[in-house]
């Protein structure tokens, strides 16, 4: 650019737009124009700004950097040397660039703006133009691309709300005063501040999501996006690209370019539930992804910066896997940087009316009718369930029963019978039947109530409590519950 054209650009500037609270340290900008002075101004006005900024004369050279960098934004010129910026455009479009484009020209009509907008230009600015103009323009186009991630993850919560996705946690805190949820509740605070990846294990229906949740609200990244993916839902074919995303004609189907949920969960957490079934190739991909932060989308020559914190989870004991070749290795000590073991709902039975509580207000407006009432006895018997399905099983007993207008606790029966009954005691309550299998299991423990609860998968606090309610008026099951503690 000469001397004449680097004055009109400065002449008049109003004062630098102010830029908020924006990081527009985790973007970067490529500057495409001809005119040197230009390049040299713009460079110099959005180094100080951006994470990175780079420049090029031509389409050419342009294309060369892309080919090795990644750049969120490009500042484009229309009228440059070969190929025209407009033509250029049209070209990154059809091979896959999502990227926001500001077109700038001191040549324009109507009919170049349309061409431009059609051809996807995020902006078109005409020269010469204040600071605050490109700024302005440039600020927009990185809210829009915070707008769509932030979109789309409320998209992917709000039909996991609608599925009944999720296992009952107000995000910033886990429900329940048990010592096992409050170890977990002081991990999360310790942990969630940490940048380290997280394993979190346990069985089905423990609320795995909802402590990936927890520790991404406790994190320096819990005003950016949390992006739940279960791996065992996607079809293995297109995991890899459901993840890395992929660019238009990457394989049969792939009409247009999409993003992964990597690029969606960028500054923020991907919680990757259901590890274990991710295919071994696809577990190579991930550990390089991880480890270089960089990521390449299916089809694509180019690779892509990525920040994210990844939490994964398995109901699957991973450590067996890795022993049975089933599961990286490499992946799995990567990954178990921090190794988080969820209790069984069973091993916390005392945080169950909190639980049912909370379910009960959550389902109350989604359902449209009222709680039901938590009696004394319905307590008792939700405690004495071994609940196999953990949280998840509790809240869809909890919905089932709150449509049904009650407690259906006669339904928990079956499965809480750890040893057939004798032909003779089928006629039985489920009080009963409960209470002498009760008292069977603590009699061949001796007495000893801390294994006899081990065995009937309670806490020993519910064991006391029910040898407490049953000895008022039994002396003999008094005797009983005089043994050792």
């Amino acid at each position: 650019m000469g001397k004449r054209a680097a004055h009109e650009f400065g002449a008049g500037a109003s004062p630098v737009a102010e830029l908020g609270e924006y990081n527009w340290q985790a973007h970067s900008i490529l500057v495409v124009d001809d005119e040197e002075g230009m390049r040299n101004f713009l460079e110099r006005t959005l180094a100080r700004r951006c994470g990175m900024v780079q420049s090029a004369a031509d389409a050419e050279h342009a294309a060369e950097l892309m080919a090795r960098l990644h750049f969120d934004l490009l500042i484009l010129d229309i009228a440059l040397p070969g190929k025209s910026g407009i033509e250029w455009l049209h070209a990154l479009r059809e091979h896959g660039y999502t990227g926001d484009v500001i077109l700038v020209t001191a040549f324009a009509d109507m009919e170049t703006a349309i061409d431009a907008l059609r051809g996807g230009a995020s902006d078109f600015i005409l020269k010469p133009f204040r600071v605050d103009q490109i700024l302005n323009s440039i600020k927009r186009c990185f809210e829009r691309a915070r707008l769509s991630r932030e979109n789309f993850v409320l998209r992917r919560e709000l039909a996991e709300a609608r599925t009944g996705a999720g296992l009952g946690s107000d995000v910033t805190g886990l429900v329940g005063h048990s010592s096992a949820i409050e170890q977990l509740r002081a991990m999360v605070r310790r942990v969630g501040q940490m940048p380290s990846t997280v394993l979190l294990q346990g069985e089905s229906g423990t609320g795995k999501e909802v402590v990936a949740r927890a520790l991404h609200q406790s994190s320096p990244r819990a005003q950016r996006p949390f992006v739940p993916v279960n791996c065992a839902a996607i079809a293995s074919e297109l995991i890899e690209s459901e993840l890395f995303g992929h660019v238009k004609g990457a394989f049969t189907g792939a009409h247009e370019s999409r993003n992964g949920l990597f690029y969606y969960a960028h500054g923020g957490t991907l919680f990757l539930d259901e590890i274990s079934e991710l295919p071994l190739a696809l577990q190579t991909r991930l550990l390089r992804v991880i480890e270089e932060r960089r990521l390449r989308p299916v089809g694509s020559e180019r690779e892509l910066p990525v920040d994210v914190r990844i939490i994964a989870a398995s109901n699957r004991d991973l450590a067996a896997e890795v022993q049975a070749g089933r599961f990286r290795q490499d992946l799995y000590y990567r990954l178990a940087v921090v190794d988080i073991t969820l209790p069984p709902l069973r091993a916390r039975s005392e945080d169950i009316p909190d639980l049912v509580q909370h379910f009960m207000q959550q389902l109350s407006a989604q359902l449209g009718v009222a709680p039901l009432r938590l009696s004394h006895e319905v307590v008792s018997r939700l405690q004495a369930y071994a609940w196999p399905g953990n949280v998840r099983e509790l809240r869809n007993h909890v919905e089932r029963s709150m449509i049904l207008g009650g407690f259906t606790v006669e339904a928990l029966a079956a499965p809480c019978a750890q040893q057939a009954l004798p032909a003779g005691e089928l006629a039985l309550s489920l009080a009963e039947v409960e209470r002498r299998h009760i008292e069977r299991v603590t009699a061949d423990c001796a007495g000893n109530k801390t294994e006899a609860a081990r065995r009937l998968g309670v806490s020993r606090k519910t064991l006391e409590r029910k040898f407490a309610e049953w000895a008022t008026d039994d002396p003999a099951l008094a005797a009983l519950d005089g043994r050792e503690a």
